[in-house]
């Protein structure tokens, strides 16, 4: 009876490893990048036909587009950024601990 719980909380253990291991492939964020060019391509088009530009709108669609980049970024690499998981590894280090 001992046995199956301890099981169990190896296999969750190795699960949340290999999901901290795995990245999505690099298209994932090309795709973003590409979009944000694209936007921005068809924002200075429209702008240049204009007699004043609106810094307003050109700042606030850079600032769009790199907040977005970096919350994607900051979620993919949780132990780096500004968004931690510091309380869910406390939490993995205490069934470790509780295994020995």
């Amino acid at each position: 009876m001992l046995y199956l719980p301890a099981v169990n909380q190896l296999i969750d253990t190795r699960t949340r490893l290999t999901a901290t291991r795995m990245h999505p492939p690099p298209v994932v964020y090309g795709m973003p990048a590409i979009t944000a060019l694209i936007g921005a391509l068809l924002a200075g088009y429209h702008m240049a036909g204009g007699k004043a530009r609106s810094w307003l709108h050109t700042i606030g669609f850079a600032l769009v587009i790199s907040a977005t980049a970096y919350v994607i970024l900051d979620i993919e690499y949780p132990r780096l950024g500004l968004i931690r998981v510091d309380a869910a590894d406390e939490l993995l280090r205490d069934v470790r601990r509780q295994m020995d």
